[in-house]
């Protein structure tokens, strides 16, 4: 108890206590797993616990299949990662945070959301365009933000077992102990494993890795409202091991020749975080609070004969304090943060590591008017070791013109750092050859990326044939004043790294339409199109591996509940998508061609839950039903070692057919 008492104390930082104030997501409706609001003056989409129970949601990256809001992709043929965009840009250009806290960014962003598991989850919050400078500069098409389950609101004790078709096994346990009425503590375990060898396209390859993953827990919250204090305490550990490849590889004999192809990625993390708030008691519109995390990710891994080690070590600080002016009407929210990277990283035996700092302030006021205006205006300055001074604008607007009917518009300026090759691992699965062609930058001897992103949204909720529904419209562009080029269409023995040269632009018109066609029977629709298009050295095209039109639906339907506390649940997502452009191929072999275009396919998934009583549910689900599957997921399959051989042009579906069951089981 002692070193737990020195622990507590010891780790203080933020709670985003103040910052909760602010973007709190005032709901239209309360039962609905997907939740927007007419008030906030975001446009984000409040995901609940819920909606991530619709779906198997092993981990972070596969809890947004019933999201029209985020598109899920395939990373590539082989290591099994599940790749999110929105707004047509791959998730390099969001912020994805976890309790505001930057989370899956840099050495992380090829696997991260892999490994927060989907029972730690509490809601998801989805935040379109640039969102505030409260938590950086480095988000440009929008913000995901992952909050856990919180310690005094938990349950005793949660057990979660899940199984499936392609030999994927998966346990999560919670364990919660509220201590008194101001502290509580909850630790987590999560475990998964894959032991069979799966190729159900009999290309010689595994479909999924094998491995396993270890995934610990523990949190620490304290919170008293008579004193005005509340605090979070976070420690995490999480080990994971991937096998991939060749079904005759043996990593004892063939690691590192050519014997048969292999690949490993094995990954150790730990993470600490901590955060403090304080609420003035005579005066509740005003706080402060502070965060602080630690992170160490340490990946060694290697692809065939292609090696790829990174160490990344973070520190992330940020102090936030917010008041009114004159009235609660007029609010501000300011403060300074800092950010430490230490990167060991080798490209083979290259050593491309280097240490990145930056410190930055901001200021945000708010003027909010409930019954009809509000807006953010926002802006930050910060010095970066490598890139110097800069400042970061930006600005939103919510206005209702008329009763349940709200128009939304956002605007501003995101600077990322492209980390080439921990975001671009997939390549290494291949005979590529990685080029950089510019020197004079400050990162690998490239520049940092610089966009624009600009949109305006209009949601209107209305009754049809006397049941609720509403529509939503969303139109984003996202222009790039430089973006790092990651080029395709040279030859399909090249990828080139360069600075833009010319127009890179990304345009997205998302359209949705939910109904409630009766009572708990829901339907969920979207239409979205994209489009996208990058000067390259051969010429402009659409960005690889990006279907220009896709649609969503999604019916849900549940039983009344009884009194026993029983229930039944059915739910059926579709996701159309058209066809996508591929890189070029058209030098390799015939055998080893791909169009220049996709063909377009739909993927289903359904999953029903029976809720036996209040404590113990069962579910049965099953993904990718219409059993489609990509021809030709991996080129030169019978070579690799050859010149031909390219994982990562991977579009669809690669091990067809999965079903899976599960149990969850509570005591309260």
């Amino acid at each position: 108890m002692k070193k737990t008492t020195f622990f507590v104390l010891l780790v203080i930082s933020i709670s985003s206590y103040s910052q909760e104030k602010l973007d709190t997501v005032k709901v239209v409706t309360t039962n609905k797993g997907i939740k927007k609001s007419l008030t906030t003056v975001s446009n984000t989409t409040l995901v609940t616990s819920k909606e991530l129970l619709k779906a198997a949601c092993c981990n972070l990256a596969e809890s947004f299949e019933t999201n029209p809001s985020i598109d899920v992709n395939f990373a590539d043929a082989l290591s099994g990662t599940k790749q999110i965009k929105m707004l047509g840009l791959t998730s390099t250009y969001l912020l994805i945070t976890e309790e505001n806290i930057p989370s899956v960014r840099g050495a992380s962003q090829a696997y991260g959301l892999s490994f927060t598991p989907g029972t730690w989850v509490e809601s998801i919050q989805i935040t379109k365009g640039m969102g505030s400078v409260i938590n950086g500069y480095e988000s440009i098409s929008g913000q995901i933000n992952t909050e856990l389950i919180k310690p005094l609101r938990d349950i005793p004790f949660f057990l979660n077992v899940y199984g499936s078709t392609d030999s994927r096994f998966e346990l999560n346990t919670h364990f919660n102990k509220k201590i008194n009425d101001n502290l509580a503590s909850s630790f987590y375990i999560h475990g998964n494993t894959r032991l069979i060898k799966n190729d159900m396209n009999q290309d010689g390859f595994l479909d999924n890795p094998i491995g396993k993953q270890l995934n610990l827990v523990n949190r620490w919250q304290y919170s008293n409202p008579k004193s005005g204090w509340v605090s979070f305490v976070n420690l995490k550990y999480m080990k994971d091991e991937k096998q991939t490849g060749q079904l005759e590889f043996d990593l004892r004999k063939d690691k590192l020749t050519t014997n048969f192809w292999g690949s490993e990625i094995n990954t150790n993390r730990f993470d600490f975080t901590s955060k403090v708030g304080y609420l003035w008691k005579d005066m509740p519109f005003q706080s402060i609070g502070f965060q602080n995390a630690y992170s160490s990710y340490d990946q060694n891994s290697y692809f065939g004969l292609n090696q790829y080690n990174i160490k990344q070590q973070s520190y992330y600080s940020n102090l936030i304090f917010s008041s009114i002016i004159n009235n609660t009407m007029h609010k501000f929210t300011s403060g300074l943060n800092f950010t430490y990277d230490k990167y060991l990283e080798f490209v083979n035996t290259n050593d491309v590591g280097r240490i990145d700092n930056a410190a930055g302030l901001f200021f945000e006021y708010t003027y909010n008017d409930n019954d009809k205006l509000s807006f953010i205006a926002g802006g930050r300055l910060d010095f970066h070791n490598r890139l110097g001074f800069f400042a970061t604008p930006r600005f939103s607007i919510r206005y209702n013109p008329w009763k349940k009917g709200v128009l939304k518009f956002s605007a501003g300026r995101g600077k990322r750092v492209a980390n080439i090759y921990a975001e671009n691992q997939n390549l290494f699965a291949s005979s590529r050859k990685i080029s950089v062609l510019d020197t004079s930058g400050k990162i690998y001897g490239l520049n940092p990326e610089v966009a624009w992103n600009y949109g305006i949204s209009f949601t209107q909720n209305f009754l049809l044939f006397s049941k609720p529904a509403d529509v939503t419209i969303d139109l984003y562009r996202t222009d790039f004043v430089n973006q790092v080029v990651v080029d395709l269409f040279q030859s399909p023995q090249q990828v080139l790294f360069y600075n833009l040269k010319g127009n890179s632009f990304a345009t997205s018109l998302q359209l949705d339409f939910n109904y409630q066609i009766i009572k708990r029977l829901n339907l969920r629709t979207a239409y979205k199109y994209y489009d996208i298009s990058t000067a390259y050295l051969s010429g402009s095209f659409q960005r690889p591996l990006q279907a220009k039109h896709r649609f969503f639906g999604n019916l849900e339907y549940q039983t009344n509940l009884t009194t026993k506390g029983k229930q039944w649940k059915f739910d059926y997502t579709i996701n159309w998508l058209g066809k996508q452009q591929l890189p070029n191929t058209k030098s390799n072999p015939t055998p080893d061609r791909l169009p220049d275009f996709s063909s377009s396919f739909s993927v289903m998934n359904a999953q029903i839950t029976k809720v036996l009583s209040t404590t113990f549910e069962v579910y049965l689900g099953g993904e990718n039903i219409g059993n489609y599957r990509q021809e030709k997921a991996i080129l030169g399959s019978n070579n690799p070692f050859g010149s031909t051989f390219d994982t990562s042009i991977s579009y669809a579906p690669i091990f067809g057919q999965m079903y899976y069951a599960g149990l969850r089981f509570k005591v309260k």
